[in-house]
């Protein structure tokens, strides 16, 4: 036995959980690990819904294997081309040498690009349907949620959405799989975290494709994504949750990100998210970008409505960790906050411009004071700072 799990009468979860990889593509931690989710349909005809990362194909294949018994595999189908769900495909093709390919055009030329295969396959379109049995598939084409190729499956008879990467999240599944099985509240930080860093950038397309699912499909009674939780018990939260990231609507709070050699900028971000404090703001996240990954500081700037950004000059620009911060947030067109900036230098000048850069590239409320300090803080200085908290606090609740 090799622990497949129903999902409902003939359709499995044969996924398996990865502990050891440390960082998602290479970028992003993972200290709860993630899963690989796959799918089978034993039906008259037999499909499985993507596949797992190479490093544990033996174990998805006996995983098929035990649901299907001697049953060949007539159809795998790809919604997502990417090698954490793609890995196995040359693996599967071997052990099930008649097994149809099913994907759109552009899964075609990712499967030549990254596996030499050309022969084999059925090109599907739109909205395209393929019947098992006594169950159709509907294909719904979703490019850019998150590559050009990526799509849905929807299993008409039981209601289910086989999402791909949509919907997703970090973490590993520790013996559970259902939203009904754990404490949500546990996973959220890590679904979204995965949501800002993976996703967010093409949050409008994400919005897009919702609203189209919500108006071509009466019901989704279970939403099985490619990682994390299968949300049987309640699928239109997973729904709600992205579409509400894909708008970048936030909640009340502030994140103070500061970049800081010998302590003189961390002086003066303190400062600030006191005043904040004392201003009535509960929700207050302070970071040291050279201290924290930053998929942690965008993952908490995805969900609060304010943001103060403070750097040190470092060779007359700005802090380099800051500087991949202000990148990485402009590449996912960051908008809707409130902002505040602060800038410190010795010798010559140069963070602040780049912040003010920043400002200009992003669709955001800057809030006044705008501060440079010249060496240490000054009283002044530092009275300018709690002047930025008490105005970021107070366009805060008043933007919420």
């Amino acid at each position: 036995m090799y622990n497949s799990i129903k999902l409902s009468e003939n359709v499995h979860w044969v996924g398996v959980n990865d502990k050891e990889t440390d960082l998602f593509e290479s970028l992003w931690p993972l200290p709860e690990g993630i899963s690989y989710n796959s799918y089978v349909i034993n039906d008259d005809k037999v499909a499985l819904i993507d596949t797992v990362k190479i490093n544990y194909t033996d174990t998805y294949l006996e995983k098929v294997k035990d649901v299907i018994g001697d049953k060949k595999v007539d159809y795998l189908i790809i919604n997502h081309m990417e090698p954490d769900h793609s890995g196995s495909i040359k693996s599967m093709r071997e052990a099930f040498p008649e097994m149809k390919i099913v994907g759109n055009a552009k899964t075609m030329n990712f499967l030549e690009g990254f596996y030499g295969i050309t022969e084999g396959t059925m090109v599907i379109e739109d909205g395209d349907e393929l019947n098992l049995g006594s169950r159709t598939l509907k294909f719904y084409l979703t490019p850019m949620v998150h590559w050009p190729e990526t799509m849905m499956t929807f299993d008409q008879k039981d209601k289910i959405l086989f999402a791909g990467d949509a919907f997703g999240g970090f973490g590993s599944l520790n013996g559970y799989l259902f939203d009904d099985e754990v404490n949500i509240e546990y996973f959220e930080d890590e679904i979204r975290r995965y949501f800002s860093n993976i996703i967010g950038k093409y949050g409008p397309v994400v919005h897009k494709t919702i609203s189209r699912l919500r108006k071509e499909i009466d019901q989704i009674g279970m939403v099985a994504t490619t990682h994390g939780l299968v949300w049987r018990e309640d699928p239109a939260h997973i729904i709600d949750e992205y579409d509400k990231w894909s708008q970048q609507q936030t909640e009340n709070g502030v994140v103070v990100v500061y970049g800081s050699m010998y302590g003189n900028t961390k002086i003066m971000a303190e400062t600030v998210a006191r005043s904040l404090s004392e201003n009535g703001i509960e929700q207050i996240r302070l970071f040291d970008v050279s201290r924290k990954d930053i998929s942690y500081i965008i993952n908490d700037i995805w969900k609060y409505n304010g943001i103060v950004l403070g750097s040190c000059t470092y060779n007359t620009e700005i802090f380099p960790p800051m500087e991949y911060l202000l990148k990485s947030l402009e590449s996912r067109n960051l908008r809707n906050r409130v902002l505040g900036i602060f800038g410190s230098y010795s010798w010559s000048g140069g963070a602040l411009d780049r912040l003010k850069d920043f400002k200009e590239k992003v669709n955001c409320n800057l809030v006044e004071p705008v501060i440079e300090s010249q060496f240490a803080p000054s009283g002044d200085i530092l009275e300018k700072c709690y002047l930025l908290g008490e105005n970021v606090a107070s366009k805060v609740k008043e933007n919420n």
